[in-house]
């Protein structure tokens, strides 16, 4: 593992072509296929990519359930632009909101049956949309080696236990 530090130490003070080119094909591969996945569930479900991530994030929570400040750090969405999204679905049934028992300050967002059903249905659609749009372009070793440099990025390794398909989710949960 490479000390964070001492890469911002080595970063030249002119740019490197190679480094910028290797950023711009990765914010520019990024855009491309949220778009096309966003694209997708909207036609298909009425569906925007956040609100299909934020039902993700609650189906895999212990309970269907997560803490406000949570969701938004799983999501990457501001405190208040979750807020705006958890109305949002809040008004459509999707999830409601709950007081954290435990502290009385806190507040969780909570699936609800509706939720999970409208999930359930665009599942197929983002699935087929990664599949298409990303994962098929590459070989399992590269898929690997892929996350593996990308992990790199981010604070630590993402969960990999998370459901293969939501047929894998217990619905008696």
């Amino acid at each position: 593992m490479h000390d964070g530090a001492e890469l911002r130490s080595a970063v030249p003070t002119r740019p490197d072509p190679t480094a910028l080119a290797s950023w711009r094909v990765f914010l520019r591969a990024h855009a491309v296929v949220t778009r096309r996945l966003e694209a997708e569930l909207l036609e298909d479900h009425d569906l925007p990519l956040a609100s299909y991530d934020v039902l993700v994030q609650l189906v895999e929570a212990p309970g269907r359930r997560l803490r406000m400040t949570e969701l938004a750090s799983a999501v990457l969405l501001s405190r208040s632009g979750l807020s705006r999204l958890v109305d949002r679905l809040q008004r459509e049934g999707l999830v409601t909101r709950e007081a954290a028992s435990e502290d009385g300050r806190g507040m969780y967002a909570v699936l609800q049956p509706s939720g999970l059903s409208r999930l359930r249905n665009a599942a197929p659609t983002h699935l087929r949309g990664v599949a298409e749009h990303m994962t098929s372009k590459f070989s399992e070793a590269e898929l690997d080696a892929l996350r593996a440099l990308l992990d790199r990025l981010c604070d630590g390794p993402m969960r990999l236990n998370a459901p293969a398909t939501l047929d894998d989710v217990d619905l008696a949960r």
